[in-house]
């Protein structure tokens, strides 16, 4: 399955991606965020491993989505 997680800061993203790859997601890469689901700092994170908020997410990540047929279903907010 493919996510992609958006951020309220860059280092925020760069921080997940490294989150991701000590995980063993070969996968993980730093992509341009969508607009169609974030304005927040433009950075975004496209991985496979399965999302969990418990040991993935902090304070800069903003949301997480599953991409299915090139539409995004939200997964994770942070509030």
């Amino acid at each position: 399955m493919k996510y992609v997680a958006t951020f309220y800061t860059h280092f925020g993203a760069f921080t997940f991606h490294k989150r991701l790859q000590e995980l063993g997601d070969d996968s993980a890469k730093l992509i341009a965020a969508p607009r169609k689901i974030s304005v927040s700092c433009g950075t975004a994170v496209s991985f496979t491993h399965q999302f969990d908020p418990q040991i993935m997410a902090d304070e800069d990540t903003e949301a997480a989505y599953i991409v299915k047929d090139d539409e995004f279903e939200m997964v994770y907010h942070n509030e």
